[in-house]
């Protein structure tokens, strides 16, 4: 568990990046920080390993307090995913992988091996581990960095904005992969965004941060659609535009989902039965109001 408490953040030209930011992120869920430019948003991610230092408050992972621990150590122990990947351009891409157990101290031919294994975890195929990063595409990046995040098996996993700089079929299936991995692996995820859609489809728990690192609401998807806890918040996720407000429609094709303003949203698939829970939306993406996203 992360806690957040009465942290924030003035840097030295004076900007006050996050003020008086207290939170609770659970242990083994994803919780999403979402917001625009000016937030806080990636300040308050990189506070978690040290990467910044607050001006007041105090930060706790599993009740010991992170100021008391050596940073370089508390960074190599917890998994870091950045846009553009951050891949180091001269290593081939197992040797990416394998940069921290290495700076750890794990046998070069150990850690190789694991990071071959890395690369199945994340849908690569072992082919492409003697290839540079500037050899693989946008998408392929990007999954090689989550590999190299996931290396050490950390608890937590810090990813800043790590789908923005692929296309939008590219992001959509990293989203999916993402979901599968944490359904597999069970970590602690602390993920960044500015899209709404990309924290609701991905977050157990979303926090809208207004400038200045301020909160707007914390909840579930569910919980911020159907009760958006004011003007600011309901603008935010489109709720006071009828965006959200979907409905099925019956066409000659096929039942389609559609917005308040008659545009298609996507599509209704009809499941296997699975309990009395209704079918899934295929399209968007975006959940109906009221509607749980995962």
């Amino acid at each position: 568990m992360i806690e957040f408490r009465s942290v924030s953040k003035q840097f030295p030209d004076g900007t006050l990046a996050v003020q008086d930011f207290s939170l609770t992120i659970p242990s083994r869920k994803t919780t999403v920080l979402v917001g625009t430019s000016g937030s806080g948003k990636t300040t308050l991610l990189r506070m978690i390993n040290r990467m910044v230092d607050p001006s007041s408050g105090s930060i706790e992972i599993d009740g010991a307090d992170i100021a008391t621990l050596e940073p370089v150590g508390l960074r190599r122990s917890i998994g870091y995913v950045m846009q553009n990947s951050g891949l180091l351009p001269h290593r081939k891409v197992i040797d990416n992988v394998a940069t921290v157990p290495l700076l750890r101290g794990v046998p070069r031919k150990t850690a190789r091996a694991d990071a071959l294994l890395l690369l199945d975890t994340v849908g690569l195929d072992r082919s492409l581990a003697d290839r540079y990063p500037s050899q693989l595409s946008g998408g392929q990046q990007q999954r090689v960095g989550v590999a190299r995040g996931l290396a050490v098996n950390p608890n937590i996993l810090l990813m800043d904005e790590p789908f923005g700089a692929v296309d939008p079929i590219v992001r959509a299936e990293l989203q999916q992969e993402l979901l599968r991995l944490q359904r597999e692996l069970d970590k602690t995820v602390v993920f960044v965004t500015h899209d709404i859609d990309e924290a609701f489809l991905l977050g157990d728990q979303v926090v809208i941060l207004r400038t200045g690192g301020l909160v707007a609401q914390v909840g579930t998807p569910a919980e911020i659609l159907s009760n958006p806890a004011d003007d600011f918040v309901a603008s935010f996720v489109g709720a006071d535009r009828g965006k959200r407000a979907l409905h099925l429609e019956s066409r000659p094709d096929g039942d389609v989902v559609v917005d308040s303003e008659g545009r298609l949203a996507g599509v209704f698939v009809a499941p296997a039965v699975r309990g009395n829970k209704a079918g899934p939306l295929a399209g968007s993406g975006a959940p109906a109001q009221g509607g749980d996203s995962r």
